[in-house]
């Protein structure tokens, strides 16, 4: 199975073998999908492929396209009331964001107990998942580059350069790097103090690395996590347990 991450920033891609192995990982920017055509045109022709797509309607037919090269069956992950054990608990279930779904399945089938589940990309998204595996609900952010970018194209005197982290930053860079960072991290330990001591946060997405150095509570960083979940909800689908989705023709 290719299972697919298609994003507002990036697509992502990794396919998953019958014994659980993952290869052929990859990704590509909104900005420079021919990588993705060379890429999966190297891949083995996959029996399934499993795709979340937040990115709209314009995404989904490059993904469509995409994946035309096979004769292939397509299928489109979406938020459920529960599918692989997690109950959602949203106030519209359907409304919540496929990525963050897969990502708390993939979260639950890792950890089987409370945890903070965060995506750190073009936005960070900071969700509960409690001990009977009930994704509670969460927080949408700005990620660290929006962040940044929204100062640099929102304000005179600052623009958009490379800055470091400082506990106490004494140049713009480094006050604007830093300040974002802080703004991250304290949402993130916000969150974290609803659930009980020693629950882990899970933690994914191209600006994780950023993050895990400044958090204090007990991390794991994990490289795929959407395309775990996303594996997951496919598998089910195919399994008929429950799991809400859409075959090729939808």
């Amino acid at each position: 199975m290719l299972a697919v991450d298609a994003g507002n920033s990036r697509i992502k891609w990794g396919l998953r073998h019958a014994d659980g192995r993952w290869t052929d990982f990859g990704a590509a920017s909104v900005d420079e999908l021919e990588r993705a055509y060379e890429a999966w045109a190297r891949i083995p022709a996959p029996r399934h492929v499993a795709i979340a797509n937040v990115a709209g309607p314009t995404m989904r037919e490059t993904v469509i396209d995409l994946a035309s090269r096979w004769q292939t069956e397509l299928l489109w992950v979406a938020a459920a009331e529960r599918a692989c054990g997690v109950v959602n608990d949203y106030e519209n279930p359907r409304q919540l964001g496929v990525d963050r779904w897969a990502a708390a399945v993939a979260a639950w089938q890792r950890e089987r107990r409370e945890c903070l589940v965060v995506m750190a990309g073009t936005a960070t998204t900071i969700d509960v998942l409690d001990a009977r595996g009930v994704f509670r609900g969460g927080l949408i952010l700005p990620g660290l580059g929006l962040m940044k970018r929204a100062l640099a194209d929102h304000t005179a005197a600052l623009t958009l350069a490379r800055g470091n982290y400082r506990e106490l930053p004494r140049n713009t860079a480094d006050a604007m790097e830093s300040g974002c960072i802080h703004a991250q991290v304290g949402a993130i330990e916000r969150m974290y103090r609803q659930l009980p001591p020693g629950a882990r946060c899970v933690i994914s997405g191209g600006g994780a690395h950023a993050l895990v150095p400044h958090l204090t509570m007990p991390v794991v960083q994990v490289e795929h996590l959407v395309l775990e979940g996303v594996a997951a909800l496919a598998e089910e689908m195919m399994r008929g347990e429950g799991a809400q989705g859409c075959g090729s023709s939808c």
